[in-house]
């Protein structure tokens, strides 16, 4: 009996990825895979199809070499053109720590804190005399039901690392999975002091250990954080300017990132982040498999709180932009 073929409207939950090694990990957790839909005209976007539980779920990555908020919103808009019952965004991949949140291998998932919707775009806004700048706006934030799914996420934690630690697990025992999306002895999670700038080479063999900073041991290797993760155009590689971010957000932001802002006014949606460096010019490649893993079992445990038959009550993404934007005009002005 061949494969059942799905249409366009079966599918509900749009994810969005990245980098390859994202979407390699997003592929892991995918229960069934489905048979490949055509594209219609004008649609450039790669789509990968499957089922996460009773879940349909559409993925999509940015071109190659293609990144930031433009891309993502670009891959978005397309994505629920083509897929019109969309009714549930994730934007997962990796992100660069806030060190007095995080550690590597750590999960954060975007969330509301104060005024601010879950995702901050730290470089928007205008530059004033004095060289100030000042940031204007403010991005749409996620649907209530996805924010009432994750405040069940994160009241049950124990379940929900339980769930993701079973689904690390699981890849384990497939052959077929890279070893570098799995956590090894190789991974070596080290901080070094703010002030301290990268000696030239592809590691940090060259670097002076005494900068190292000691932090207390945990007793977990893996926390899942709620909280504010900030989005810009540029690449962060810097630990001064990644403090001052901490600080200007009321030391709220655990994680940050450069696709997240271009999503969340067109595509409302939660966003998981992988911790795979702290975002200074110290940061190389390591961590970066297995922290997409981690960010891919954190999505895959929190579809799992939200029952498919109340996702197919949700109202579209394409409608919820409706109701969005007249709103989000207003802000803006």
């Amino acid at each position: 009996m061949g494969q059942l073929r799905y249409t366009y409207e079966d599918y509900t939950i749009g994810w969005v990825c990245a980098l390859p090694n994202e979407q390699s990990a997003a592929f892991f957790m995918l229960d069934e895979r489905h048979e490949d839909l055509d594209n219609p005209p004008n649609d450039q976007n790669a789509y990968t199809l499957g089922s996460v539980g009773k879940h349909k779920v559409v993925i999509a990555g940015l071109p190659k070499g293609r990144y930031g908020n433009n891309s993502s919103a670009t891959v978005a808009a397309r994505m629920i053109s083509t897929f019109p019952n969309i009714r549930v965004g994730l934007m997962v991949g990796i992100g660069g720590g806030i060190p007095q949140k995080t550690r590597l291998g750590d999960v954060v998932i975007s969330c509301p804190s104060g005024t601010e919707s879950g995702v901050v775009q730290w470089d928007m806004g205008k530059a004033e005399q004095g060289g100030q700048f000042k940031r204007i706006g403010s991005l749409a934030p996620p649907p209530t039901a996805l924010l009432t799914a994750l405040g069940k996420f994160e009241a049950d934690q124990i379940t929900s690392r339980e769930k993701m630690l079973s689904y690390l697990d699981g890849l384990r025992e497939r052959a077929s999975v890279p070893r570098s999306f799995l956590k090894s002895n190789s991974l070596k999670d080290v901080l070094f002091n703010s002030g301290y700038t990268h000696v030239d080479g592809e590691d940090c063999s060259q670097c002076d250990e005494k900068m190292l900073l000691e932090r207390k041991a945990r007793e977990d290797d893996m926390v899942i954080h709620c909280g504010l993760i900030a989005s810009g155009n540029q690449v962060i590689k810097d630990a001064v300017l990644r403090d001052k971010l901490y600080e200007t957000f009321d030391k709220n932001v655990f994680c940050v990132e450069m696709e997240a802002a271009g999503l969340m006014n067109d595509f409302p949606c939660i966003v998981i982040r992988g911790i795979c460096d702290y975002a200074d010019s110290h940061k190389d490649k390591r961590w970066q498999n297995y922290a997409a893993t981690v960010a891919a079992a954190c999505a895959k445990a929190f579809l799992s709180v939200v029952p498919a038959s109340e996702v197919d009550k949700l109202q579209r993404v394409q409608g919820e932009l409706l109701f969005l934007s007249g709103s989000q005009q207003l802000e803006l002005g």
